[in-house]
């Protein structure tokens, strides 16, 4: 895979030899509301892309290793909507973390994507694999090393801004201490079952931007089932009626309103519109103290054990895996 990233990047390289343009009068800030597309369908994410973008949104949260790049950039072509009024994020899977990977993995999704740059390119995860090797983990790459790579993304244009996911608050201090540029949001699990307050707090004192992924916690189909489906919690359900909404409404809402960057993914106009509306739902200080008694601090996405990585060592709900099975990085 590896190889062929590099062979389409050379390919893309001698089509066009100068750095895109990136307009100046384009969205100066991440819009509050995205359009996630991780499981969405490859034969129906290129719909919801273009209904979203058509009626409200203007945000498209994308990876290469969501595998449907080129359906998200099909509706991302046949919306409305120019391309500097709409924010695009991808991000740099683990197999592309080497320097000499990382400028040829953005093209890849720049290409795949149909457009010429991006807004916001990330690290999905601190985990570097060896390329073409599977998850062998490349214990002779860093997240600076890598971090370094994308600072020159930046230089090349061929993205507004650079960040982080997954990565656990010594990983983004480690960036932080070094960064020429630095990372303008991190990409990160926090919903209601999983609050991280402090750690979301932490990041608006040292000027990083907080996506929240999985915003409805539990209601994706391969996440844990060891508490109610957050669609179904009797807590939420009492409080999304008392605002005319539905629970998932009330959820986005709440992700507003405690400055996070909100990414629900849905193939379907209803949902789509719906999370689209919950912009207009608010708390009392009240509600948002009740909220945050009702933490259950349980983590649906953590791949620690399946890498051998100690993921989120200083966050709620982190594994703690056997020494024998930690690689260093």
């Amino acid at each position: 895979m590896s190889r062929f990233i590099s062979a389409l990047a050379v390919a893309l390289a001698a089509t066009s030899s100068l750095a895109a343009e990136i307009p100046t009068n384009g969205l100066k800030e991440i819009p509050a509301l995205g359009l996630g597309t991780w499981l969405s369908d490859r034969d129906k994410v290129d719909h919801a892309v273009e209904y979203a973008l058509d009626n409200g949104y203007n945000h498209i949260d994308a990876a290469w290793i969501y595998r449907n790049e080129d359906q998200t950039g099909r509706g991302i072509a046949a919306s409305e909507l120019s391309r500097k009024d709409i924010w695009i994020t991808s991000k740099l899977w683990n197999s592309f973390h080497r320097p000499s990977e990382v400028e040829a993995a953005i093209k890849t999704s720049i290409s795949r994507l149909g457009v010429d740059y991006l807004d916001l390119y990330l690290i999905h995860w601190p985990v570097a694999f060896v390329p073409d090797e599977g998850t062998k983990l490349d214990k002779k790459t860093s997240i600076i090393d890598t971090w370094r790579a994308l600072e020159d993304l930046v230089r090349a244009n061929l993205t507004r801004h650079i960040g982080i996911s997954n990565f656990a608050k010594s990983d983004v201090e480690e960036v932080l201490a070094v960064c020429e540029i630095c990372p303008y949001a991190h990409e990160f699990e926090t919903h209601p079952y999983l609050q991280q307050q402090d750690f979301i707090d932490w990041h608006a004192e040292v000027g990083v931007k907080v996506i929240a992924y999985s915003p409805l916690a539990n209601t994706n189909p391969i996440y844990r089932r060891d508490a109610p489906p957050l669609l179904e919690d009797p807590y939420w359900k009492e409080l999304a009626a008392r605002k005319n909404a539905t629970v998932a409404q009330a959820a986005i809402a709440w992700g507003f309103q405690r400055g996070t960057v909100v990414i629900p993914k849905s193939s379907h106009e209803k949902y789509i519109d719906e999370n689209r509306d919950a912009a207009g739902i608010r708390f009392s200080k009240d509600e948002m103290a009740d909220i945050a008694k009702h933490d259950r601090k349980i983590r649906m996405s953590n791949p620690s054990k399946n890498w051998g990585v100690q993921l989120f060592a200083d966050l709620d709900d982190h594994l703690e895996l056997e020494d024998e099975t930690v690689g260093e990085l």
